[in-house]
C-alpha cells in the first residue's frame, strides 16, 4: 500500500483499475440483458457493487498488479490480470449463494474484467512504442544478429523514437524472412553494403555472441570498410539479468577484431578439482590474476586467497568481485598484501589457508624498464621469488603449483624473458615423483592488459597522435584475457607435473596493422593521426616465438593446448643457479648479462 501512496502514477493506475471493475460489472449486465436492464437487476448492480469493488481492489495490490510499468506491459502483467479476474469469478460465485445473480453474469464479469484491465495497458504500450503509426523519422539502423541479444536490443530500441530499425541481418538462412518484434530478418551480412547505400545507414548494432567470433570479425571488417559506426552489446550476463539497455551498448574496439572464440572448458574435471577447494593466486590484482579469479569463481571453490604487492590492485579486484556478490556470496575471498619473496609470510599463508592449488602470476613484465638499472630486482622477483614460493608449496604439501609464463621466455633477448625462462626451469627442477606437481603455462601477449600496446595506442589517438610504433615489421601474438585465463585453468587441470603447456596463440599480428585498425575504428584516418617509427627498445625482439630451440610440441586432448618437450634440469642445477642469483646484486649489469648464458643457453643479449 505504501508503494501506491508514494507514486502518483500508481495512484492513477489504481483508480483506473477501480473504474475498470465498475465498468466490467455494469457491462456484464448490459450484455446479459441486451442494453435493457430490468429495474430489479439494475438495483442489484448497485447493491452488489461495493462487495465487488472493495475486495477486488485489495486483491489487485496483493497480486502485484502495480509492480510493472504500463509502457512495458507484457505476459507477466497479463498473468496477474488473469489471476485477479479469476479471484473476481470466485468472489461473484460466493456472493451468488446469498444474492440471486444470473449465472451468465458470473461468467461475463471476469471475462470483461480481463479486457477492461488489460486493453488500456497494452494500448498505452503500443502508443509509447510508436506501433500505431510506424515511425520512419528516426535514425536508420541495422541490427546484426537475430539471437537473444538482438531481440533484447530491438525491444529496447522500439521504445526510443530516435531510431528506425530497418531490419536484422543474420547468416542463419533458416531465419531469413521471419520477424522478431515485428522487425524483418532481411538476410545475411552479404546484404550490408546494399542496405547501407539504399537506406543511408550510418550506424549498426552488432549482437553476434563471442562464441561466433569469426562471424563477428567478418561483420566488423565489413562495417569498418563502409565507415559505419558500430555499437556492440555487452556481456551475456547483462543480457540474462535484463540489464541490457541502449546506454550499455559500447563502441567497437580492436579487441573485438583480434579476439578469438571462447574456449569450451572441460567442466566436469575442473569442477572436480576446484569445487569446494581453496585456491591461492599471486599477482591476483594483475590482468591475468584478476581474470583467473573471475573465471575460477564459476567452479564454486570454498576459498580464494588473493595475494598482491599492490594495495590499489587488490582494492580494484575486491571492488570488481563485490559487484557480483549474489553469485559469489558462498565463496570466502581473502585479500592479502604481501611480497612473494617474504618466505615467512608465504609459509604462514600456506599453513593457515592450506590451498590445494596455487596460480603464480606475480612477475615483473615491462621489458624496457627491466633491461637496465633494474636487473638485480628482476632476478630477485621473477626467478628467486618463484623458487621461494614454489619450495614453500612443496613444504606445505600443496597439490599443484601453476607457473604462468610468457613467450618472451623463448630464445630470450631480454632480462625479463630470461628470468621467466629460469622460473620455468626452476619449476622443472623442483618436480619430484611425489609431492607438489609443478605445471608451467606459456603464452604471448594478452589484449588490453595493463602496460600493453593497445591501451597505449588508445591514449595516443585520444591525444591526437602520433602513434609510436617501434618498427614497421614488428609482430606479436595476441590473445584475449578471458581466453588466456580459461586455457591456464584448463592446462592446470590437465597437468600431472613437470610439463610446459604451450597455448595456441593463432597468427602473429603486425603492430603497424594494429595501429591502422585502431585509427580507423576511431573514425579517423592516417591523415588525422600520424604513425611514427621510433626504433626497437632495449631488449625488444622483432617477433616472438613459442618454442625454445630444440623443443618439440606434442598435442593434448584440447585443440588449443600443446606440451613442449624440453630438456629437464636437476635439483642440483637449481641449487647452483640459486647460489649465482644470490651473488647477482653485487655484480655489474654487463657481467650479469654475459654470465647469464651459462644458465639460459639460448639467451642472446641485444
Amino acid at each position: 500500500m505504501s508503494m501506491i501512496i508514494k507514486s502518483p502514477k500508481i495512484i492513477i493506475a489504481y483508480i483506473h483499475d477501480i473504474f475498470a471493475v465498475f465498468f466490467a460489472w455494469v457491462m456484464a449486465y448490459v450484455f446479459r440483458f441486451n442494453l435493457d436492464i430490468p429495474d430489479f437487476y439494475l438495483s442489484q448492480v448497485w447493491q452488489v457493487l461495493p462487495y465487488i469493488i472493495i475486495p477486488q481492489s485489495i486483491f489487485f495490490i496483493y497480486v502485484g498488479l502495480y509492480r510493472g510499468l504500463w509502457r512495458f506491459a507484457s505476459l507477466p502483467d497479463l498473468k496477474r490480470i488473469v489471476i485477479a479476474s479469476f479471484f473476481a469469478f470466485l468472489l461473484i460465485l460466493a456472493i451468488s449463494f446469498f444474492i440471486n445473480i444470473p449465472r451468465s453474469i458470473i461468467l461475463l464479469f471476469p471475462i470483461l474484467l480481463v479486457f477492461s484491465l488489460g486493453t488500456n495497458r497494452f494500448i498505452y504500450r503500443f502508443y509509447r512504442e510508436g506501433n500505431f503509426f510506424k515511425n520512419k523519422q528516426g535514425k536508420p539502423i541495422l541490427i546484426i544478429g537475430a539471437g537473444k541479444a538482438g531481440k533484447a536490443v530491438s525491444k529496447e530500441l522500439l521504445l526510443n523514437r530516435k531510431f528506425n530499425i530497418i531490419g536484422f541481418l543474420d547468416n542463419d538462412m533458416s531465419l531469413h524472412g521471419r520477424h522478431i518484434n515485428d522487425i524483418k530478418i532481411l538476410g545475411g551480412t552479404n546484404l550490408l553494403k546494399e542496405l547501407v547505400n539504399r537506406f543511408l545507414i550510418k550506424e549498426i548494432i552488432l549482437t553476434v555472441p563471442l562464441s561466433s567470433m569469426d562471424a563477428r570479425k567478418d561483420a566488423l571488417l565489413q562495417a569498418t570498410n563502409l565507415n559505419l559506426k558500430v555499437l556492440i552489446t555487452p556481456s551475456v550476463d547483462e543480457l540474462v539479468s535484463g540489464k541490457l539497455t541502449i546506454s550499455r551498448l559500447r563502441s567497437v574496439d580492436v579487441v573485438d577484431i583480434l579476439g578469438r572464440e571462447l574456449v569450451n572448458l572441460s567442466d566436469s574435471k575442473i569442477k572436480q578439482d576446484l569445487n569446494n577447494s581453496t585456491v591461492l593466486l599471486t599477482g591476483a590484482g594483475g590482468s591475468i590474476g584478476s581474470e583467473l579469479c573471475r573465471q575460477i569463481v564459476q567452479f564454486k571453490p570454498k576459498t580464494i586467497v588473493c595475494l598482491d604487492i599492490s594495495e590499489f590492485a587488490l582494492y580494484k579486484l575486491e571492488e570488481s568481485l563485490s559487484k557480483n556478490k549474489n553469485k559469489n556470496n558462498k565463496i570466502n575471498f581473502i585479500f592479502l598484501l604481501g611480497d612473494i619473496k617474504n618466505s615467512n609470510l608465504i609459509n604462514r599463508i600456506l599453513k593457515k589457508y592450506k590451498p590445494s592449488i596455487v596460480y603464480h602470476t606475480a612477475a615483473y613484465k615491462h621489458v624496457p624498464i627491466l633491461e637496465n638499472e633494474n636487473i638485480s630486482e628482476v632476478f630477485s622477483n621473477n626467478a628467486l621469488g618463484t623458487y621461494l614460493i614454489a619450495t614453500a608449496c612443496k613444504k606445505n604439501n600443496v597439490d599443484k603449483f601453476i607457473l604462468v609464463s610468457t613467450d618472451k621466455a623463448v630464445n630470450p633477448t631480454n632480462i625479463m624473458g630470461a628470468t621467466k625462462r629460469l622460473a620455468e626451469m626452476i619449476c622443472e627442477g623442483l618436480q619430484e615423483p611425489k609431492g607438489t606437481n609443478f605445471v608451467i603455462v606459456r603464452f604471448g601477449n594478452v589484449l588490453d592488459s595493463s602496460g600493453s600496446v593497445i591501451p597505449k595506442f588508445r591514449d595516443q589517438i585520444t591525444e591526437g597522435g602520433p602513434i609510436t610504433v617501434t618498427h614497421p615489421d614488428i609482430t606479436r601474438f595476441f590473445m584475449a584475457i578471458p581466453e588466456a585465463a580459461q586455457l591456464v585453468i584448463q592446462s592446470s587441470i590437465m597437468g600431472e607435473g613437470g610439463e610446459i603447456f604451450v597455448l595456441d596463440m593463432g597468427d602473429p599480428v603486425r603492430i603497424i596493422d594494429l595501429a591502422k585498425s585502431m585509427i580507423k575504428l576511431s573514425g579517423l584516418t592516417e591523415e588525422d593521426i600520424e604513425i611514427k617509427f621510433v626504433g626497437l627498445r632495449p631488449g625488444e625482439k622483432l617477433y616472438e616465438e613459442i618454442l625454445v630451440e630444440g623443443e618439440n610440441i606434442l598435442p593434448t586432448r584440447h585443440k588449443k593446448i600443446f606440451i613442449a618437450k624440453t630438456k629437464k634440469v636437476s635439483l642440483g642445477w637449481v641449487s647452483s643457479l640459486l647460489s649465482w642469483i644470490h651473488k647477482v646484486p653485487s655484480k655489474k649489469e654487463e657481467t650479469i648479462k654475459s654470465e647469464l648464458n651459462k644458465w639460459v643457453a639460448e639467451y642472446k643479449k641485444q
